[in-house]
């Protein structure tokens, strides 16, 4: 299980907001989650936590075979509007 919090503040009102999560394994989608937050106050500072449930030890790929072949990204949308797009590589040591 991974617990996330993600605080962020807005200078806008976001009527909608959707984080759009993504792993990929060597270039192909293994996993997709979507996350709805909803309606953001303009001028307003917020707290978001996820918590995320893993499949179970018996279906884990190995850090050996993941590391350096599996990229994060994370869309923040407002609506169908793209707010922001980050992308992580991880390596695991």
């Amino acid at each position: 299980m991974v617990s996330r919090e993600i605080n962020f503040t807005s200078n806008r009102e976001i009527s909608n907001l959707k984080l759009v999560q993504r792993v990929m394994f060597k270039g192909t989608c293994i996993e997709e989650w979507i996350f709805n937050f909803g309606f953001v106050i303009e001028n307003s500072t917020n707290s978001w936590q996820q918590v995320i449930k893993s499949a179970g030890a018996d279906k884990m790929l190995s850090a050996e075979s993941l590391s350096g072949n599996v990229t994060m990204t994370a869309m923040f949308y407002d609506e169908d509007i793209l707010i922001c797009k980050s992308i992580v590589r991880l390596f695991y040591v």
